[in-house]
């Protein structure tokens, strides 16, 4: 009767109990609420001083949870065989709804870039941009970040093409340059935000252009993290031809990433553009 149990008749994986989601859960409440007190030392959680000490210890958690839980992930796909071809299937599925989901995030900040755009207020000055704003000159640091992302889905497409061809050694020199270019990207976008010449909070063409643009710098962080650890998976020798959908979904997400810049960039940086400021 044991055995029966021990050896599974069926394709799927049943997951053994997980202290990741709850941990996860705790953490991110942690985070909320020391955001929340970091901003508002005032009026909430007033007993604490107002340092950002306890979002850094929720942030701090959720990492290690995130590191904790891919790892014991990645365990189960290359040590025990756990993920037959329909647990890959639905790791697929999952893939793509957390894509869709992003770009409904995405759709809410360009959704508000446009309500004020062509429908500008008084307060606005009847224009788009507002009266005072010098903007980006888009053919500048804004260019060359895109030619960056472009030629950076171009390498992370070359690594897939060798994993899939075996090609280990074309695998890993595409991923090294995948990196590096989305290093570059993150670094010359804080250059440009240190030349802007309004503020996040100042009106509403402030936050509409740093929410847009910041929170794709921050996947594109995140894109770059997620590449860099598929490297050192690469370099272990963990991706075979057959069985590499860590790097497949990393890819999924960079090119994501890449046509929501583009559409940033068409939309905020060029049509958007107003009269661009000179520096």
């Amino acid at each position: 009767m044991a055995s029966t149990h021990d050896t599974p008749k069926h394709d799927y994986h049943l997951v053994n109990p997980s202290p990741w989601p709850l941990v996860g859960s705790f953490f991110a409440l942690l985070t909320a609420l020391g955001a929340v007190h970091w901003m508002r030392p005032e009026q909430f959680l007033t007993f604490l001083p107002g340092k950002p000490t306890l979002f850094a210890i929720g942030m701090a958690g959720i990492l290690y949870v995130m590191i904790a839980w891919w790892r014991d992930v990645i365990d189960e796909s290359i040590n025990k065989g756990d993920h037959k071809p329909v647990v890959k299937l639905g790791l697929r599925y999952g893939m793509i709804l957390f894509i869709a989901s992003e770009v409904m995030f995405f759709v809410a900040w360009f959704w508000a870039y446009f309500h004020g755009a062509l429908d500008p207020t008084e307060a606005m000055g009847y224009q788009w941009p507002p009266k005072g704003i010098e903007t980006f000159d888009p053919w500048h640091l804004p260019f060359i970040n895109t030619v960056i992302l472009l030629l950076s889905g171009t390498t992370v497409t070359w690594a897939h093409h060798a994993l899939l061809e075996g090609d280990r050694k074309g695998l890993v020199q595409g991923l090294i340059l995948t990196v590096i270019l989305g290093a570059s990207f993150t670094c010359l976008q804080a250059v440009e935000y240190s030349h802007a010449e309004f503020a996040f909070s100042a009106n509403f063409y402030g936050g509409s252009f740093f929410m847009a643009t910041g929170f794709h710098g921050f996947h594109v962080l995140v894109g770059t993290i997620f590449l860099a650890v598929c490297l050192l998976r690469a370099v272990k020798g963990q991706f075979t031809p057959q069985a590499h959908f860590g790097f497949e979904a990393a890819a999924w997400y960079w090119h994501f990433v890449d046509v929501v810049w583009l559409f940033l960039f068409a939309c905020i940086y060029v049509w958007g553009a107003g009269v661009p400021a000179s520096h």
